[in-house]
């Protein structure tokens, strides 16, 4: 069933768990979350970002994504992620995407601000949820080099972000970073604390594939509401080729459905997600 992000991501904020938010970008990739949260009995978010339609059109792969979103037994919500322009999330939208993320986070504040203004005065009058981001997590890239130039999010600057933009939910810079890690996570779980008492609105992780576990469930203690994962699903899939490389193509996108479906339920069940579906 189609589902509202504002209601699930307000709904973890006040009983302490995290909604899992998945890119994906082919059919074994969708499949395999939907079968997950179906398994689990999980609400779950399904996301396209700009970073994957050197792989896929989005055009004619978000009909897919809405028709499996409104058939699961499940709540599934469609999202774009880092959304870079209004144009961009309005044609998001057009096809079927019922929240976006405008993601300002390299622009200087007063203009972070302004851009997701810009798309929540869009998007709000259509009932459409837009999710922000402060601080900047950065492109992949490797993590010392990352954490050398790191822009954190400010607590400082949380409060007024939030009540000019009118923004739903926010996305943290607190060490996390996109793609896999080169080294041990250095989560600034200080920070976190400090913008949660700043802000009431959702908040969340981007780039959680491979931090520790005790690191998720700490941020999940600490106020993230909605985790965001890819890289780790990939690195499933890779893991399914290499074992199934002497199999038919057939048995080989099976092999990568389960694959993904199995390291979806992992991070389904460490958000503590699963059988939230009632709630």
């Amino acid at each position: 069933m189609l589902a509202n992000i504002k209601y699930w991501e307000e709904t973890a904020q006040e009983n302490g768990f995290a909604i899992p938010h998945f890119n994906v970008w082919n059919a074994e990739m969708l499949m395999g979350v939907i079968d997950a949260a179906e398994e689990t009995k999980a609400p779950i978010i399904i996301s396209f970002g700009t970073g994957f339609i050197g792989n896929t059109i989005f055009e004619e792969f978000a009909p897919m994504m809405v028709s499996m979103a409104k058939n699961a037994s499940v709540p599934v919500i469609t999202h774009w992620d880092h959304g870079r322009s209004l144009e961009i999330v309005q044609n998001a939208y057009n096809y079927g995407m019922n929240s976006v993320m405008r993601d300002a986070s390299a622009s200087p504040f007063e203009e972070n601000i302004r851009l997701t203004k810009e798309v929540v005065d869009y998007f709000h009058p259509l009932g459409i949820p837009v999710e922000a981001e402060l601080g900047h997590v950065g492109n992949e890239t490797v993590y010392e080099e990352a954490l050398s130039a790191y822009q954190y999010t400010d607590p400082n600057q949380a409060a007024e972000f939030v009540q000019r933009t009118k923004c739903d939910s926010l996305a943290v810079a607190i060490g996390n970073v996109h793609g896999e890690y080169s080294s041990e996570p250095k989560i600034a779980f200080d920070v976190l604390e400090k913008v949660r008492n700043a802000v009431d609105i959702p908040i969340v992780l981007h780039g959680a594939s491979c931090i520790p576990d005790k690191d998720v469930k700490t941020s999940i203690s600490l106020g993230i509401s909605k985790i965001n994962i890819h890289t780790e699903l990939c690195l499933a899939a890779m893991d399914a080729v290499r074992e199934n490389q002497d199999n038919s193509f057939l048995e080989l996108e099976r092999a990568v459905r389960q694959a993904v479906k199995q390291r979806a339920i992992d991070k389904i069940m460490l958000f503590g997600t699963d059988g939230k579906m009632n709630k």
